[in-house]
């Protein structure tokens, strides 16, 4: 079975929003890469201070995702993309509804 190509378009479209929200970024939503993955940074601090469970797996996503802005390979790129989607898709979602409820949004 042939798995979907994942993109950096995909993942951004996906979880730019909640992380912006999360980086206090809400105007200055990511639209590439490398600012996704400053992104993802800031917000797992934030998600670790607030002592939400999951901000490791945000933090090694955020690693992925700087991985991949520095490959040249394209399939590392594309390995690295995935990763990064696998760990971020489970949690971004209920961790940013959490975080929410804790700031009274």
């Amino acid at each position: 079975m042939a798995t979907a190509t994942i993109t950096v378009a995909d993942i951004i479209s996906r979880y730019a929003a909640d992380i912006a929200y999360v980086a206090e970024k809400d105007k200055d939503q990511a639209t590439d890469i490398s600012t996704f993955a400053d992104q993802l940074g800031t917000a797992a601090r934030n998600f670790s201070m607030a002592r939400i469970d999951g901000h490791e797996d945000v933090q090694t996503a955020a690693a992925f995702l700087h991985e991949a802005h520095l490959s040249t390979d394209a399939n590392e790129r594309t390995v690295f993309l995935r990763k990064a989607d696998k760990l971020l898709a489970p949690i971004v979602w209920e961790m940013t509804e959490e975080f929410r409820q804790m700031v009274g949004d």
